[in-house]
């Protein structure tokens, strides 16, 4: 099979178990009596990132050759999953969780292995691809891609799945059988982490990079990446990477919940909307916007520079949140909900990619795992933390649950995000200044 094929195979396996929970678990936790803790749920993707991704590239790096840790870190995420499908099923369906601690347990374990498989993903991808003379900024992008397509397959998939009386049904309609609101989309995320794993073993090898001659005990552990922090240019870069990550899971933690609430509304017209019905397809808009800017990094990347592609990444968060705040699940106001899907596909890509892309090219090649772990510490770590707990702290200050549905002054919250966004990309513009190719 062509190489560049079985390198999408994984990235398509890689975010495909993303997807599958992570814009709608929202909705089932508030459904299972974890509502209020939403954002905490998603902070612990961030507290976990702050040193499995970088502790996995250091293994990856010095000791275990990265398709294999990926593999192994997706058989522990899997199982793990699998264990939350179990709890859920052994509370029953529409019941709050019996055991709520051992819930979170399980899920952070989920997640602590889960978040480095994204920098190990890009880090076989990048050193696959050179070992076969290949250009990664060439060749990454349309791969990276399919990793995007296979987020909307299972966001898809759970939205229309319903299981119920034993068999396996679809549908666009109310029924809140909907794998987006029950336990089943733990299930689907377990599974394909699983098949990723056996998949992985078929991967060529990548070679662990020998290092010659007597090493300090910083490089031995990996923790010389930290050492781009002594140069402007790149602290400057991880600065603003970790701001930028402070947004990027507000959305896939409130959007889900937000665009269901409206199924609480008095007008029949717009509880019964396709928007309030089907949170995650609608905002599976923003993966296929995904897919589609993900082919133009490389256009804007060598014309214009990270500088450029990161602004437009900064400004295009402060048109995702605005139209949210502006829009409503009814015509006209919902083609600003398309709308701030679309701009995702910039708001994401343009920074997540460009700055993988960017990292790899500005290191040496003893430490590029480490320095893929180091963004992803930045970004989806201390970034994604500290941006979803405070993001949770103003969601929960203007909107309250009531039964399964999280009703409130949504506007404000979003016009808050929008305000947030439009400061960063005024303080990157000024700053940043990196080197000229």
């Amino acid at each position: 099979m062509n190489l560049k094929i079985r390198l999408a195979i994984v990235l398509f396996l890689e975010f495909a178990v993303w997807g599958a929970y992570l814009t709608c678990m929202g909705n089932y936790l508030g459904v299972a009596g974890l509502g209020e803790k939403i954002s905490w749920f998603y902070a612990i993707q961030g507290v976990v990132s702050l040193f499995m991704p970088t502790l996995m590239g250091i293994v990856a790096d010095k000791f275990v050759q990265p398709q294999r840790l990926l593999g192994l870190c997706h058989l522990v995420a899997g199982l793990a999953m699998i264990g939350l499908w179990w709890i859920g099923l052994s509370s029953g369906f529409g019941n709050e969780i019996a055991d709520k601690g051992l819930f979170i347990a399980v899920y952070t374990i989920s997640v602590a292995f889960y978040m480095p498989t994204v920098a190990l993903a890009n880090t076989t991808s990048f050193t696959i691809l050179k070992s076969q003379g290949l250009d990664t900024v060439k060749d990454f992008p349309p791969i990276r891609t399919m990793g995007t397509i296979g987020f909307i397959a299972t966001m898809w998939f759970v939205n229309c799945a319903v299981w119920a009386d034993g068999s396996l049904t679809f549908t666009l309609g109310e029924n809140l059988h909907k794998f987006q609101y029950t336990y089943m989309q733990f299930f689907v995320s377990g599974v394909l982490s699983l098949v990723l794993f056996l998949y992985s073993l078929t991967l060529p090898a990548c070679r662990l990079e020998k290092h010659e001659g007597k090493q300090s005990l910083m490089e031995m552990l990996g923790l010389n990446a930290f050492r781009l922090f002594r140069e402007r240019r790149m602290a400057q870069f991880f600065l603003f990477s970790m701001l930028l990550g402070m947004m990027l899971q507000v959305t896939n933690g409130f959007a889900g919940p937000f665009l269901t609430s409206f199924k609480a509304s008095a007008d029949p017209v717009v509880a019964s909307s396709f928007a309030a019905n089907n949170a995650t397809m609608l905002t599976s808009i923003s993966q296929i916007s995904e897919a589609l800017c993900i082919l133009a990094i490389t256009f804007f990347l060598k014309r214009y520079g990270i500088k450029v592609v990161m602004l437009m990444s900064i400004f295009a968060w402060v048109f995702r949140f605005g139209f949210f705040g502006l829009g409503s699940p009814t015509m006209p106001g919902v083609v600003l909900f398309v709308l701030s899907c679309i701009v995702y596909g910039v708001a994401f890509d343009f920074f997540n990619v460009s700055g993988a892309m960017f990292v790899d090219q500005e290191c040496q090649p003893s430490v590029k795992a480490s320095a893929q772990g180091l963004f992803m510490l930045m970004t989806n770590g201390l970034g994604a933390t500290i941006g979803t707990l405070t993001a949770g702290e103003i969601v929960n200050h203007y909107c309250q649950w009531e039964g399964q549905f999280l009703l409130g002054d949504w506007q404000t919250c979003w016009f808050i995000f929008a305000g947030f966004a439009l400061v960063v990309g005024i303080l990157f513009a000024l700053i940043f200044n990196p080197k000229k190719a």
